[in-house]
This record gives C-alpha cells, structure tokens and sequence, in this order.
C-alpha cells in the first residue's frame, strides 16, 4: 500500500464497502498507486478542462444514448468519469475462467432447451414451468439450428463485488447486450485524454473487438461458407442504442441494415443493393425476437423481415444472437444457473450468484415479505434498472405496493440481498468522492471456443450513495483497465 496526497488527499473510502482504489484514508491498494500518483498532481482547473476535453471528443464522436420517454427525445452523453477502473491481471484471470465456464453452461442450456433432449428439465435442474413461463421463452425457437450450438454469440455478464472484494453475478444477457461501444470509445477518449498515464501502465488492448467479433459471425455461417456475408441489422435511427449499431457494423466493416433493407425469396435471405440483390448468410440483429418477422411474430412489426423466422429454420441464415435466449437470462432463471453449470459442465461454479430468493416458493415468499424493507425486490423480465426496489431506501408507499405486486405474480419476482455495490473514486462538482460501481464483460462464444474481451463496462451511479448505475438511470461510465501480468503496473 502507498500514500497518495494531493488531488485524493481526504479521500474516505468508508467502511462495510469494498472500495477499489483505497484500503482506508490515504492508503492506496497497490495496483492503484502509479495512476493515483500521476492524477493527483492535476488541479481541479485541468481537471475541468480536460472534462471539457472529454465532453468535445464525445459529440464530435457522436457517443450517445437515448432514453426512451424522454420529453425532447433528445440524444444525450454517456459521461465518462476520468478515474478508471483499474483491475490486476490474477483478479481478471479468475473472473475470466468465471465468465467462461458461464456462458459455456448457458449456451449448452439453450442449445439442448431448443434443439437436444431438453436434459435440464427432464432431469429435474430446473422446473419446465419457470423456463416455459420465461417472457423471453420462445416456441417458434424448436428446431431452428445454431451452429456450433452457438446461441449466444454475445453475452454480457453483470458482476459486482461484495464486501469482500469478491466477484458475484448480477445478471445475464443473453439477447442483444449492449454497451461494448462504450468500452472501446472510453478507451480511445482515455488514452487521448491521458496519453502519459495510460502508458504508465501496462493495460491489455480491447480494440480488435471488432475482428473477434466478425470472426465469430464467420464461423456460424450456414454451411460452413469461406466467404460469409454479415451485416446488423438494426431497429433504425429512433432506437436508443443506434449508436452502437453504426459503430459495430464501422468497427467490421460491413453493411447496416433495416428491415427494409433485406428480402426472403425461397427461404434465401438476400439484401437490397445498388448492383442487385446479394445473399445474407449471417444476422447479427439488434431486434428483439419479437419484431423480427411478422409473419413468424408480431404481425404488426414494421421493422422485421417476412419470412426471416422460416429462413432461419431451414438452416439458409444464422441470427446471432439466436432467438428464444431470454429463456436463459430471465432473473427466475438465474437462480438455477449454478445448477446448470454442475449439470451441462461437471464442475462447480467459479462465480457465485447474489443471494437470492424466489417468491414463488411457498416457503421462500413469507421471508420475502417480512424482509421487503432489507431486500432488493427485481421484476424477472425488467431491465435498465426500471422496476427495482431497494428496500432500505423505499418508501412505506413503495413497500405497500411492491407487497402487493408479489402476491398478485410471485414469479414475476426475485429478491436479493443487498450487495453494496463497490465503490471507486469519482470526479463530482464537489471533488473526488466514493461512488458505486458495476461491470459489464462481454465475452464472444465461437464454435472453436470463448474469449472475454478484457474489461468490459465499468458503469458508474453518480448520484452519492445511488446503486443505480444504469445510464437509462442517470448513471455513467468509466474506462476499465485489466491490467498484463499479475497486477503490476
């Protein structure tokens, strides 16, 4: 450990929270004290400026999100705070065989849900009631092949750390994760804005994101073709994360398409182009399953393809990621997880779940109800943060309500301990202040194997003492370093 002075001197990592950077009041963790030693001879003045920097780079970039129901439908900045996430390479590497063995486990899951013996539920790992009743259970998915058993093709893994510093899952995603724009744009934003700190330090790379991820798309093609056509298809401009569409399909080089855009003709996927139509052979689409044909789905979509579902099913296009994943990632589910890694794997689970308590069990409801003011209470089909109560910080209202909900629809519902989220330090109006973190891996399956890009998401809750970290939330981001070898510098 080492003393930093300066720009985080006073910094208070508190107590009963795992602070990432600090041990306690001036004591710095060793693989923080090069990057804390350099920024903290900054002046609040170049601070600023260099947020102003930041602010500039983005616009011009075009990083943005946009948040549904906004008044002004406006698009609006992720902001990405300049103290980075920085992690030793032993943690990264236990969290990575972690993430492997997960995803590993979930493909093989929905692979055998689809298109195997369904082994999961006949053997008893998970009841078929709670997989079938999954709003992300999906029928139409029977028999539609994924190659290599690939179905998620792109996962992203929610992890926190507990009080102890360990690394627990939050959640799984599984159908169209996103945020890894964000994570190649930071560290692009990061290296100009800091161009002698970063290279202080030994950080590994995350920008061959792209190739790793058309590589992957490659290999999924129908056939085994040596010379596959990709594109993403998007929702279009309006859709809150077109940014990142654009930005993947830039990052691949390949086409951005609408559903306008491409045609089925005898179960042949083809796209509209200058010179005529061309053959498809790989999707990664950016819709949820439910748009993306209306003959196969929702009848009144306008963005999906007629005939895409049908196509897919006769083996003539692979949708990365495939249909019918929120099977997998629904929040009832993920209580089995472990499970479902002894069961497909033959191993015990690397990464462990947050406690966590299912309503739906007659004797696990009467504890949810008596601890709702101490538990986190989570809709299973929610996301973006949207529907969460934190008991300890909700409102005798709010409890009333959420009582009520859980006896109307126990499956719609999980409860969880309080994880207190880690903390780093964050640069506020105030000055440098703890604030709680998350993070994203996003981790790539191929037929030949799995690779977590090193990093991920780091999202952030800017609001002192929030746990919502969402940007739909008001959260933001940092840039996060894995860090080469064994957490030197």
């Amino acid at each position: 450990m080492g003393l930093v002075r300066s720009l985080f001197e006073g910094y208070d990592p508190g107590t009963g929270v795992w602070d990432e950077a600090f041990a306690t009041v001036g004591d710095a963790r060793d693989h923080y004290e090069r990057f804390l030693a350099q920024i903290g001879n900054f002046s609040v003045r170049e601070l600023d400026r260099r947020s102003s920097m930041r602010d500039a780079m983005f616009r011009t970039r075009g990083i943005t999100f946009t948040v549904y129901g906004d008044d002004a439908g406006a698009e609006k900045l992720l902001l990405m705070d300049l103290v980075p996430r920085i992690i030793p390479g032993e943690d990264w590497a236990e969290l990575e065989a972690g993430l492997e063995q997960r995803v590993r486990a979930l493909n093989m899951f929905l692979d055998d849900l689809y298109v195997g013996s369904r082994s999961a539920i006949t053997d008893g790992v998970v009841p078929d009631w709670i997989v079938t009743s999954s709003d992300g259970f999906c029928r139409e998915a029977f028999g539609v092949p994924a190659p290599g058993g690939v179905r998620a093709l792109v996962a992203g893994i929610d992890v926190v750390r507990d009080v102890d510093g360990r690394f627990r899952v939050l959640e799984d995603n599984l159908r169209n994760p996103s945020g890894v724009s964000y994570v190649l744009e930071n560290r692009e934003v990061m290296k100009r804005l800091f161009p002698q700190v970063s290279g202080a330090h030994q950080i590994r790379p995350v920008d061959h994101y792209g190739a790793a991820l058309l590589d992957a798309l490659e290999q999924v093609a129908p056939g085994g073709s040596s010379s596959p056509t990709v594109v993403v298809l998007t929702p279009g401009t309006m859709n809150s994360a077109y940014f990142e569409h654009a930005f993947l399909a830039r990052e691949m080089g390949v086409e951005l398409v609408e559903g306008s855009d491409l045609v089925v003709d005898d179960h042949v996927v083809y796209m509209r182009t200058t010179d005529g139509l061309q053959r498809v052979d790989v999707i990664y689409r950016r819709l949820d399953d439910r748009f993306l044909d209306p003959v196969g789905f929702k009848s009144e979509s306008m963005i999906g393809v007629p005939g895409l579902l049908a196509a897919a099913r006769a083996g003539n296009v692979t949708l990365a990621n495939a249909i019918g994943n929120g099977a997998a990632d629904d929040k009832a589910v993920y209580c089995f997880v472990p499970d479902l890694i002894r069961h497909f794997c033959g191993e015990e689970p690397i990464l462990q779940n947050v406690e966590t308590y299912r309503p739906w069990e007659p004797d696990q409801l009467p504890v949810v109800l008596d601890r709702l003011d101490e538990l986190v209470i989570k809709p299973v089909a929610g996301s973006g943060g949207y529907g969460i109560v934190i008991g300890p910080s909700a409102s005798d209202e709010e409890l009333a309500e959420c009582r009520q909900a859980i006896l109307d629809d126990p499956r719609g519902w999980i409860a969880q301990e309080v994880v207190q989220l880690s903390r780093l330090p964050t640069v506020t109006d105030a000055g440098v202040g703890p604030r709680h973190v998350d993070l994203r891996p996003f981790v790539i399956s191929r037929p030949d194997g799995i690779e977590v890009i090193p990093g991920g998401l780091t999202r952030v809750a800017l609001q002192e003492g929030s746990l919502i970290v969402n940007s739909s939330q008001g959260g933001g981001s940092k840039d996060t370093w894995v860090l080469v070898g064994e957490g030197g510098a």
